[in-house]
């Protein structure tokens, strides 16, 4: 039985309810409500692509949109850094530090029981030498808790992905075509592969990620047919993203395919919700309310004393400061303020 302690030091119990421990709050969280199912690893990756079903992948920021993809039962949760764009306001994905996809990788770490989870090492992390890369994807499994690093790099970092996967144990997805992070040495956010020779380079780059020992290898934004001929070529998973549906597997950007991202949404995104209209109401319909004072409703979002309290309390107010409580709205400034001298 695990124990926890308070804000004030006392050790208190916590029941372990689903699989869930509830915690010594205030307001404890419900219990997660979905259906236990068994924990992915790379073997069932492996084993649903020899099967030939199709991988589900799914981005997540934090611990919501976790929840989400672990309540659909998606196979792998990817905390990709286009989380600097979509989360936190960047104008590219460059600019995410290593302390920051730590930091979102484990709250999407707690939310994610089921699914196999893999996080991007940013721009930067990688990209000195194989220590530097090594050391980024320990801390990322250390402190990050993914399950796995994804890297957008190809032929050219096999070197770093043999010491991530060999030297040091940690499995790795490769990322090809377009990669966002170095997408100015490319010309922008542009199709990849789509010259005989742009093809074969991407061809060049999968057989060698494979060789150095990426389970799979994530193809982005070039052509259905290229994409095919890879993942074809390959004796791993193929996961695609603007690729076609040839590959072993699909992923989204969350933010997109649920319509919360509001600069632009790319060709190869469909859109599965509108959420950021309904949101935007929500909030609208929230500020109308307030300023009704119908939220909160007295009784319904309210708290209450006992009787005796409250006879005692209104008493007390009633003597000590000459107020009548319960009025069914209150006066735009208090009753003290309204009595302090200029």
């Amino acid at each position: 039985m695990h124990q926890y302690v308070s804000a004030c030091g006392v050790l208190r119990r916590a029941a372990h309810i689903r699989g869930v421990f509830w915690r010594a709050y205030s307001a404890r969280p419900a219990a997660r409500d979905d259906v236990e199912r068994p924990k992915v690893t790379i073997r069932t990756i492996q084993k649903l692509y020899a099967e030939g079903k199709p991988l589900a992948m799914m981005t997540a920021y934090d611990y919501p949109t976790a929840v989400a993809c672990e309540r659909a039962g998606v196979d792998m949760v990817l905390v990709g850094d286009s989380l600097a764009m979509v989360a936190l306001g960047h104008e590219d994905t460059s600019q995410v530090t290593m302390d920051e996809m730590i930091h979102h990788s484990r709250a999407v770490a707690r939310g994610t029981r089921s699914a196999f989870l893999v996080t991007d090492l940013p721009f930067g992390a990688y990209h000195a030498d194989e220590a530097a890369a090594v050391n980024n994807a320990i801390r990322m499994v250390k402190e990050g808790r993914a399950e796995a690093v994804k890297l957008e790099a190809g032929r050219r970092a096999a070197a770093k992905f043999d010491a991530i996967v060999n030297g040091a144990g940690i499995p790795a997805v490769g990322h090809i075509g377009l990669t966002p992070q170095t997408a100015v040495a490319l010309g922008g956010f542009r199709v990849q592969g789509k010259t005989v020779g742009g093809a074969q380079a991407l061809v060049d780059d999968a057989l060698a990620l494979q060789s150095a020992g990426c389970f799979a290898v994530l193809l982005e934004a070039m052509p259905s047919l290229v994409a095919e001929t890879i993942t074809r070529l390959l004796s791993v998973p193929t996961i695609g993203i603007g690729a076609g549906a040839a590959t072993s597997g699909q992923v989204l950007v969350l933010s997109d395919m649920v319509g919360l991202f509001d600069r632009f949404t790319p060709k190869f995104c469909r859109g599965f919700a509108d959420l950021g209209p309904r949101m935007a109401s929500a909030v609208a319909d929230y500020k109308l309310a307030v300023r009704a004072r119908e939220f909160p409703a007295e009784g319904t979002h309210t708290y209450a004393m006992s009787a005796a309290a409250e006879d005692k309390w209104r008493t007390h107010v009633q003597k000590h400061y000459g107020l009548e409580l319960g009025a069914t709205a209150a006066p735009p400034q208090s009753a003290l303020a309204a009595a302090a001298p200029e």
